[in-house]
C-alpha cells in the first residue's frame, strides 16, 4: 500500500508556535518503530503543479501565496508565519493527497501521513489550510476521467467549510461533515450532508450518528472514490477539540469508515487531518491507529466485500 510522507521538507515556525508541527515526523518514525510500516515504504510525493491547483484556487490567489504578497491580515487568518519553505511544503501536501487518490483507485488504499487542509477556500486560506488538497485531488481524478462521482467523509471536529463551499451545488462531489457544532468555523458553510454534535460528545452518541450519517449518504449518493479525513482532534485530550472520544472510540469510528468503503467497493484515499493534543503523543497515537485500521485493506478486500453484501460470488 502507498503511503506519503512529507515531513521531510521544512516547515519552519518561530518558537513556542501552537501549530504542533513535530507530530509528522513522530507519527512517520513510530509507523516505522512498531513494523507498521516499513521505513522504504513511505513514498516521497510530488508537488501538486500550477495546472492542478487551478482547477480550485484562484490565479491570483496563487500568485500572492507563491509570491509572498499576502497581507497580514490573510496570513493572520491562516495562522501561519509566510515563507516560500510553507508554500512548498503545503504543494507537496496536495502533491501527497492527489498521488494518494491514483493508488486508492488502484489499490484500494493509500494514505498521506499529512492532508485534510479543507478549511482553505478558492481564493484564500484559513485555520492552518492554505490550500485544498482534497478538492485539488478530487478534481485531479476528474479531469484525467479516473473517476467522477467523489465521496468525502470529513471526520475532522471542525466542519470542512473550505470544502463544502468549492463544491457547493456540485452534484458530482458530495461533501458529509461530522464535526462540532459550536466549534470553528463559527460561521459554518452548507455541506451534502452535516452531522454537528455537541460539545463533550463521547464515544456511543459519536460513533452512532456517524453509522446513521453514513448511512444517509449511502442512500443518497453512489461514489466511486472516497476521501476520508480522519481528524485526531475529536480526542478528549485535544485542546481544540471539545468533544469526549476516547482512543478506543476513535479506532471504531476508523472501523466504521473502512468498513463503509469495503461494503461499497470503494476505494479511499485517507488523510490525517487536525490533530491538537495537550500532549502531542495523544495526537500521534490517534494517527498510528488510523494507518494501522486502514494498512491491509487491499481493492481485491473492498471488490469482495461489495459482493458478498450483493449476495454475490
Amino acid at each position: 500500500m502507498n503511503i506519503y510522507r512529507t515531513d521531510i521538507f521544512p516547515l519552519p515556525l518561530p518558537p513556542g508556535h501552537r501549530f504542533p508541527a513535530e507530530k509528522y515526523t513522530l507519527l512517520a518514525r513510530r509507523l516505522v518503530d512498531e513494523a507498521i510500516v516499513a521505513d522504504g515504504e513511505m513514498r516521497v510525493p510530488r508537488e501538486a503543479t500550477r495546472k492542478e491547483l487551478l482547477r480550485v484556487h484562484t490565479r491570483d490567489y496563487l500568485r500572492r501565496l507563491e509570491s509572498g504578497q499576502m497581507t497580514t491580515k490573510e496570513m493572520r487568518r491562516i495562522g501561519l508565519p509566510w515563507s516560500i519553505e510553507l508554500v512548498r511544503r503545503a504543494c507537496r501536501s496536495v502533491g501527497a493527497t492527489v498521488e494518494s487518490a491514483g493508488a486508492a483507485l488502484k489499490d484500494g488504499v493509500a494514505i498521506s501521513l499529512a492532508g485534510g487542509t479543507h478549511h482553505a477556500f478558492a481564493d484564500r486560506g484559513e485555520g492552518y489550510c492554505l490550500l485544498n488538497d482534497v478538492a485539488v485531488a478530487a478534481r485531479s481524478i476528474q479531469a484525467t476521467g479516473r473517476a467522477t462521482r467523489i465521496l468525502v467523509i470529513d471526520a475532522d471536529v471542525h466542519q470542512g467549510n473550505g470544502t463544502a463551499a468549492i463544491f457547493r451545488n456540485d452534484t458530482t462531489v458530495f461533501t458529509f461533515s461530522i464535526h462540532g457544532k459550536n466549534n470553528f468555523p463559527l460561521q459554518k458553510q452548507v455541506s451534502d450532508l452535516d452531522v454537528e454534535l455537541a460539545d463533550a460528545t463521547g464515544d456511543d452518541a459519536y460513533l452512532e450518528a456517524l453509522h446513521q450519517g453514513l448511512e444517509t449518504v449511502a442512500g443518497r449518493f453512489a461514489p466511486e472514490l472516497a476521501f476520508y479525513l480522519a481528524g485526531a482532534d475529536p480526542h478528549r485530550n485535544d485542546r481544540y477539540g471539545r468533544m469526549a472520544l476516547t482512543r478506543p472510540g476513535l479506532a471504531e469510528r476508523d472501523r466504521q469508515v473502512r468498513a463503509f468503503c469495503r461494503r461499497h467497493g470503494l476505494p479511499v484515499a485517507v488523510t490525517m487531518a487536525g490533530g491538537y493534543g495537550r500532549n502531542t503523543t495523544d495526537t500521534v497515537d490517534v494517527h498510528v491507529q488510523t494507518v494501522r485500521v486502514f494498512k491491509n485493506t487491499t481493492l481485491k478486500q473492498q471488490r469482495g466485500s461489495s459482493r458478498r453484501a450483493l449476495g454475490l460470488r
